[in-house]
């Protein structure tokens, strides 16, 4: 049971999935088995919908790791690890299996880590003999590979979510892997490598039931497990291919000098110096949702076990994707992603057209720069901000309510801890921007429990003062007449059809699931004061436009990766709203008549300036009587036109 607390290969712990389906090919192109039905796990409470970026931007990590690891080969190994401990030069090692050696493959299954038993007829479950290092062309499809599939007998401790493993010995033609063989056993013509071949996932389960009838839709041993052990249960799961590959390389790695992550491969011989071949267990393909759990119903596991040779380019390409994500030193309990969250990445390789594929990570990159720009730009622009008018003041109250809300439903969903931080940190700007729409000051006469003073809030005189404020009213009085009854009958649905924790959770998932439904509706107040001032010179439109075009990115991502239906229909209603402000700023353009906040307006500036001396005619100029010059000096200079009384300026 002490296995069982571990983590597998990978380091990686998710979410227990559901089985593959009956006759699926799975991802290594091998018939994948089913699953016992009783196995299936309940269906998982809802959940956010997943961002596009965050969905890409475990692509764009790896192909900066990839960037890196060329980097080391393009410069070399560093000066200083050429010196050995006594400051000789270390010489360039060499591969201790020289190109077409001739070799066999010996794989056993076992329970233990440390392999001895080679008597043992049961443990030894292929062998595979004359194989050619370097050899691309053999295999039943002139590939260089070679399979073998066969049914476990599951032992007791594991059927008890215990360990099994599996190890891979290669030895040179004439040799045994036995060590107590003496005659057969040579140590610098044997590698071996071992690896844990279950995988354990977190399988959370949540009690949750209809608030009024208290009747729950979850499987009764399912409950009876979560009594037992607890809300989150360390289940091993299995999964039926895995792949054995030997890569062909004949480097002149030196010791020390080996870039990560590929040191962690290559293993020096301490006495010769030399290196072995690189033995590399590759299950990338193997997606989460064709796990399943192992337990006392199984009688058996199946196992193809294949074997492929494996170029040096592609092998650090699968080294860099194996790389632990860099906000792993925060543990596995604060940073897991889900079964889908590792599976999109390689859904999308898989299936989606190369090019596209290209495409989509180029815009990705474009992506993130708009990304950074939109929120550099809503920072300037309400840091600068002086004038409130024309701006919905209650937008961005409505704003922190939404953010706050979304807040409290990630923490009461145990969302990994890098969701929860990005979260917050857009909670505290938008509190932020409250300070910059209203006069907060602390009232320190009143304080709240006695300890703390009591904030006040206050409208600027901007927004008082102009007709925003009566606009802004409005728009929010005329939205609770639909914002009100969606509410109450979405909160009636979700009482009456779903299943909650408690009153709190249901208050948080209706709230949740309102906003994320109709929040669309909340950037319309904005649209109709653009309508009632016929003006769009007062929003951010940089910003506005990042947004835009970052929108129109993620309806890219929307349809290349898999994505909830609801999560393509808010992309569609973010562009609807982008382009009405696109229509606005169209049909509300520059009007010289209109009053600025300064009481001045385009003609006054126009009616300002003289005309030039030089646009009159010779006959004007002889027919004109003489003047002084003093009086000369008084008219050349530009008269300013008088300002229009207040009628005239109500008229324009």
């Amino acid at each position: 049971m002490a296995a069982a607390q571990e983590a597998d290969g990978t380091g990686s712990a998710v979410v227990a999935a559901g089985g593959g389906s009956s006759g699926q090919v799975t991802s290594n192109g091998s018939i994948g088995r089913d699953p016992p039905a009783e196995t299936q796990p309940q269906n998982p409470p809802p959940q956010p919908a997943p961002n596009a970026w965050q969905v890409i931007k475990g692509v764009l990590f790896r192909i900066f790791i990839i960037w890196a690891i060329s980097s080391w080969f393009r410069r070399g190994p560093a000066p200083q690890d050429q010196a050995g401990p006594g400051g000789a030069p270390r010489v360039a090692s060499r591969n201790l299996f020289p190109k077409d050696t001739l070799m066999n493959l010996h794989v056993y299954i076992s329970e233990h880590e440390h392999f001895t038993d080679f008597n043992a007829t049961s443990a030894l479950f292929w062998e595979q003999h004359d194989l050619v290092y370097g050899d691309w062309t053999s295999g039943e499809n002139s590939d260089g590979c070679y399979e073998h599939f066969a049914e476990l007998d599951i032992p007791q401790s594991v059927q008890q979510n215990g360990s099994i493993y599996i190890h891979v010995y290669f030895t040179k033609s004439g040799f045994h892997p036995d060590p107590r063989q003496k005659a057969l056993y040579r140590r610098l013509a044997t590698v071996h490598m071992s690896r844990m071949i279950n995988k354990y996932k977190r399988r959370r389960f949540q009690k949750t039931k209809n608030l009024l009838t208290g009747e729950t839709e979850a499987d009764p041993e399912m409950i009876k497990r979560a009594e037992d052990f607890g809300p989150v249960e360390v289940i091993s799961h299995w999964h039926p291919n895995i792949t054995i590959n030997i890569v062909d390389d004949h480097t002149p790695w030196v010791k020390g000098s080996v870039p990560p992550p590929l040191d962690q491969y290559v293993k020096f011989d301490a006495v010769s110096g030399d290196y072995y071949p690189i033995i590399y267990f590759n299950d990338y393909w193997n997606l989460q949702k064709d796990y399943y759990p192992i337990n006392e119903s199984l009688a058996s596991l199946p196992l193809r076990v294949s074997f492929c040779p494996l170029s040096l380019w592609r092998w650090q390409l699968y080294a860099a994707q194996s790389t632990k994500s860099p906000w792993n030193f925060l543990g596995d309990e604060l940073y897991e992603q889900s079964d889908e969250e590792q599976d999109s990445v390689k859904v999308a390789l898989l299936e989606t057209n190369p090019y596209l594929l290209a495409l989509t990570i180029i815009v990705s990159i474009v992506h993130s720069v708009f990304e950074f720009l939109a929120f550099k730009n809503d920072i300037q622009f309400w840091n600068s901000r002086q004038s409130l008018e024309g701006l919905s003041v209650r937008s961005v109250f409505f704003g922190v309510f939404q953010s706050f809300v979304v807040l409290l439903y990630i923490l009461d969903n145990e969302t990994n801890f890098v969701v929860q931080v990005s979260v917050f940190i857009g909670v505290l700007i938008d509190l932020w921007k409250i300070t910059k729409v209203m006069d907060v000051r602390l009232d320190r006469e009143h304080r709240v429990a006695g300890i703390f003073p009591c904030p006040t809030f206050k409208d600027k005189s901007t927004y008082i003062e102009s007709s925003t404020k009566v606009y802004d009213d409005m728009a929010f009085r005329y939205l609770s007449w639909i914002l009100f009854p969606l509410l109450g009958c979405y909160a009636v649905y979700s009482l009456l059809y779903l299943e909650h924790k408690g009153w709190y959770s249901w208050v948080l998932s209706m709230l949740y699931g309102f906003l994320l439904t109709f929040g669309f509706i909340t950037m319309t107040p904005q649209l109709f004061i653009n309508y009632k001032l016929k003006s769009v010179a007062h929003l951010p439109w940089r910003m506005l436009t990042y947004k835009a075009l970052n929108t129109f990115i993620d309806d890219l991502f929307a349809f290349v990766i898999k994505m909830p239906v609801m999560y393509r229909i808010g992309c569609l209603r973010d562009d609807v709203v982008f382009f009405i402000y696109l229509y606005q700023r169209w049909i509300y353009r520059v009007d010289p008549t209109r009053v600025n906040e300064f009481g001045m307006s385009g003609e006054d500036v126009t009616a300002a300036v003289p005309v030039p001396q030089a646009s009159t005619t010779a006959g004007a100029l002889t027919s004109a009587p003489a003047t002084s010059a003093s009086e000369e000096a008084t008219t050349s200079e530009p008269q300013e036109a008088p300002p229009k009384p207040a009628e005239d300026k109500k008229k324009d």
